[in-house]
């Protein structure tokens, strides 16, 4: 495939590339910019990702760089908290690296957000660059800035805002996705036609077969779309003080669900169930049609979304959405469709509103 670059920017200046490929091939160029010969690299990833791609990365960088480590944890949520950045400072700092040298983040969005927050904190910032492996990743958390590690049960709770200095993406490392981990990754895909393009959000339905199947073409123009859409929104507004909260579409009741299922559902699969009844309330207030909703629900069906567990209480979905960090002055932002392609940040959702769609699931 041809190369595909989109610059971000903010405040008028660019900030970052990200890469858009379908392979590792042009990593090595696209490091060699930030003068990576004279400075030491350190892999961050977990080791499912490092069984499938950490020989290949490392046999691109480690002639090309001043010194090459790696660092490797355990996969899963359950490694993205204080302790796992604590065991990573420990490491950067017996293997001496310092301000000049360089993080890079090959893996999946625990991996991107892990590995960001050191990067903020480690000598007050040093830089680091996304190498995304997951869908989630490549679409969404590797793209603005955000990092951050779960606090106990609460996720996302400690963290920065931080650039990458790139964000490299080889689209075909999501083929080595398992379906779930894949359709979760559709879960923020999905979102970002519906709070932004409806455009997207059509072509996602007449081409779902494709993105089914994962058909070369069909990837590399969902991805880029997806990027397009997530781009311009962190452009807008960079450290979420208006238009970015409407990409936490779905992510109200959504992060109360992964809570409550103690993070065995995963993210994507959290924020499509969310995603869902956000738009029942949108539907039940008469911003969105019902046979508007009805193609949203079969769009999310389509791809085996799993449905809300049935041992969650109602009642304790709506009391933990009072713990989202998003709250401001004692009321949550909600996000709901305007209309298919355009959300808005509302705070006047009420509890009953929210036991009324999910007590109909």
């Amino acid at each position: 495939m041809e190369t595909k670059r989109l610059e971000v920017t903010a405040e008028g200046k660019k900030v970052y590339d990200i890469v858009i490929e379908n392979n590792f091939n042009q990593l090595v160029k696209e490091l060699s910019v930030f003068g990576i010969k004279e400075r030491k690299l350190c892999i961050v990833t977990e080791r499912q990702v490092a069984s499938y791609y950490l020989e290949e990365v490392c046999s691109l960088l480690e002639k090309e760089c001043a010194k090459l480590e790696v660092y490797i944890f355990q996969e899963g949520e359950e490694s993205k908290n204080l302790s796992t950045v604590d065991s990573l400072y420990h490491f950067l700092i017996t293997h001496e690296f310092d301000r000049k040298d360089m993080l890079l983040a090959l893996g999946g969005g625990v991996t991107g957000d892990l590995t960001g927050f050191a990067a903020a904190t480690y000598l007050r910032g040093i830089d680091f660059v996304q190498i995304p492996t997951s869908l989630l990743a490549q679409v969404d958390s590797s793209i603005g800035g955000k990092t951050g590690v779960d606090y106990h049960a609460y996720k996302n709770m400690v963290g920065a805002f931080y650039m990458p200095k790139l964000v490299y993406i080889n689209v075909n490392t999501v083929k080595t996705l398992s379906e779930r981990q894949y359709h979760s990754g559709l879960g923020e895909v999905i979102k970002h036609g519906l709070i932004r393009e409806k455009a997207y959000f059509e072509w996602m339905k007449d081409n779902k077969e494709a993105v089914a199947k994962r058909e070369d073409e069909a990837l590399a123009y969902m991805i880029e779309g997806s990027c397009e859409i997530k781009r311009a929104v962190v452009e807008e507004d960079p450290k979420e003080h208006g238009v970015r909260a409407l990409l936490n579409f779905g992510h109200t009741l959504g992060h109360s669900i992964e809570k409550l299922m103690n993070f065995s559902l995963a993210h994507g699969e959290c924020v499509a169930v969310g995603s869902l009844l956000a738009a029942d309330i949108s539907c039940q207030r008469g911003y969105i049609s019902e046979e508007e909703n009805k193609e949203i629900k079969e769009l999310y069906a389509y791809f085996d979304f799993p449905a809300l567990p049935e041992e969650l209480k109602a009642e304790d979905i709506v009391k933990e959405t009072r713990h989202d960090k998003k709250m401001e002055h004692g009321k949550i932002k909600f996000i709901l469709l305007d209309k298919v392609g355009e959300a808005a940040i509302y705070q006047d959702v009420t509890p009953e509103e929210m036991l009324t769609v999910l007590e109909r699931v």
